[in-house]
Parts: structure tokens; C-alpha cells; sequence
């Protein structure tokens, strides 16, 4: 009679020792994901750091000419110019 209770302990003992396997490989499947993940938003974040930059150099250049419209310059002139 021990030896069946033994037997099915070994066989409990089996049981969890591959759910913790299977256990392991899923969480290692999850990092892999996530590190592919992370890599994919480091990429769009400096292409849309560069974006950013470039709408920047735009809005500057076009805050440029109404700065320096002088007082005596008709709207016109300005308009024209641009």
C-alpha cells in the first residue's frame, strides 16, 4: 500500500514539476515579447523626437516674418511677402 501512495506522490510531484516548466517558458515567451515591444516604441519615439524637431524648425520659420513687420508696413506688403 505505500508503495502506490508513493507512486503517487512521485506522479504529483511530476505534475508540478512540468507546470512549473511550462510556467517558465511562457514568462520567458512574455519578456521576449515585451523587450521586441519596448524596441518598437524606442524606434517610434525617435522618429517622432525627429517630427517634433522638424515642426519645431517650421513653426519658427513661420513666426519669423510676422516678428519683423514693422509698424509702418501695410498687411499687404506682409502678405505679398510671404
Amino acid at each position: 500500500m505505500l508503495m502506490y501512495a508513493l507512486i503517487g506522490l512521485c506522479l504529483v510531484l511530476l505534475g508540478i514539476a512540468g507546470l512549473q516548466f511550462t510556467y517558465l517558458f511562457h514568462i520567458e515567451r512574455l519578456y521576449k515579447q515585451r523587450r521586441l515591444h519596448m524596441h518598437k516604441l524606442e524606434r517610434r519615439c525617435f522618429a517622432l523626437s525627429k517630427r517634433l524637431e522638424v515642426a519645431e524648425l517650421y513653426i519658427t520659420d513661420r513666426d519669423t516674418p510676422v516678428e519683423s513687420v514693422q509698424p509702418e508696413d501695410s498687411w499687404a506688403d506682409v502678405i505679398e511677402e510671404c
